[in-house]
């Protein structure tokens, strides 16, 4: 006979289930939001501790800073309601079809957003004395950059070939 679960195994087995009903329902582009938003609130709290620690603390600067914060959800909501706008407009057969499931814009902006904001976070780590690897700060950046690099022009080969019909007006 089997032996009865622990309280610790019945703790992670409802914790996973938990995990998993969420998941099903915000998919994993919620969980990167999710991440996005708790990275936004601890840089903002290790910025504010550094500049009252240094007495550099002015209600102008964490206004400006919290515009920045307030400003970079607004865009992701845009990146979001353009990714339901190509979907839907897809979806109702407007002439094309979509190469890919899902949302794009949003997760990549997020992505892009949340790098940020782990930059930001080693560096007030690093100005409150915490030893951070320098290998860190240079994969993030460099993570940052080749998210820029593949957004400006630069795509990944995908494998995916767009046709282009020569007309009378090209």
């Amino acid at each position: 006979m089997a032996d009865a679960p622990t309280r610790a195994q019945e703790i992670r087995a409802a914790m996973s289930a938990i995990f998993a009903a969420i998941t099903v329902f915000i998919g994993w582009t919620g969980w990167l939001f999710i991440l996005w938003i708790l990275a936004m609130v601890i840089d903002w709290r290790l910025g504010v501790r550094y500049a009252k620690l240094n007495g550099e603390y002015s209600s102008d600067i964490a206004k400006r800073g919290r515009n920045k914060k307030i400003g970079s959800f607004h865009a992701a909501l845009v990146a979001g309601g353009l990714d339901m706008t190509i979907q839907l407009t897809a979806h109702l057969g407007m002439g094309f079809d979509l190469p890919w499931k899902g949302a794009i814009l949003l997760p990549v902006v997020l992505m892009w957003y949340l790098l940020s904001e782990a930059g930001s976070i080693i560096e007030n780590c690093a100005k409150l004395g915490a030893p951070v690897p320098d290998w860190l700060r240079k994969g993030i950046k460099e993570a940052q950059n080749k998210i820029d690099d593949h957004q400006s022009g630069h795509p990944p080969d995908t494998g995916w070939e767009i046709e282009h019909s020569a007309t009378e007006d090209d």
